[in-house]
C-alpha cells in the first residue's frame, strides 16, 4: 500500500502526461443536449448555455449540471439560489449561441416567462426543469451543482444536440 505523499506524486505525474486534447476529442464522440441554465438575481435574469447536464435521482427528484469555474454567470446564478434548465430545441441554435458568450445582456430580444419559482422559463425550448439550488462540489475547472427539482414541462420539437464540436439534429 502506498502512502498518500507516493500517491500524491503519482497523480502529478500523470496529470502532466495526459493529452487533453485527445481526452476532449473522445467525449466529443458522446451526443449531449444542449441547454441554457437561467436564473432572476436582483431582478436582473442571467443565464448560460450548459451542456453538462442530466438527470441524477427520482426520489427525491434531483439533477446535476456542472458550470465552468471560469463563468460569469454562475456565481449569479448560484447566489439567485434557484435556477431553471431549458432544454433546447433543434430551432434554438442561435440562443444557445448567445448564451454561451460571455457578458452582455443575453435576454435582449428573447422571450421568456416567469416559471413557479420566478426563473426565466425561455420561450420555444424543448423542456424545462425548474430547480432549488443543492449541493455545490468542487470538480476540477468545473462546479458539480445538483438542483431539487420543483417544476417540469414540455414544449415540442426535436432536441438540440451537440456532437463532435458542433450542432446536430436528429433525422426522424
Amino acid at each position: 500500500m502506498s502512502s498518500f505523499d507516493e500517491t500524491s506524486d503519482l497523480r502529478a505525474t500523470a496529470a502532466s502526461d495526459f493529452d487533453e486534447a485527445r481526452f476532449k476529442e473522445v467525449l466529443g464522440h458522446f451526443a449531449t443536449g444542449v441547454t441554457v441554465v437561467t436564473a432572476m438575481e436582483e431582478g436582473e435574469p442571467v443565464g448560460f448555455t450548459c451542456q453538462s447536464f442530466a438527470s441524477l435521482s427520482l426520489e427525491p427528484p434531483l439533477v446535476a449540471l456542472a458550470p465552468a469555474k471560469s463563468s460569469t454567470s454562475w456565481p449569479r446564478i448560484a447566489k439567485a439560489g434557484a435556477f431553471c434548465v431549458n432544454i433546447l430545441s433543434d430551432r434554438q441554435e442561435a440562443l444557445c449561441r448567445v448564451f454561451a458568450v460571455s457578458g452582455g445582456d443575453k435576454f435582449v430580444g428573447v422571450g421568456w416567462r416567469a416559471g413557479v419559482l420566478g426563473t426565466p422559463v425561455l420561450e420555444g425550448s424543448l423542456a424545462w426543469v425548474e430547480c432549488e439550488l443543492g449541493i455545490i462540489h468542487d470538480a476540477g475547472d468545473h462546479e458539480l451543482v445538483t438542483g431539487r427539482v420543483v417544476d417540469v414541462g414540455m414544449g415540442e420539437g426535436k432536441p438540440l444536440l451537440f456532437y463532435r464540436a458542433g450542432f446536430a439534429t436528429l433525422e426522424s
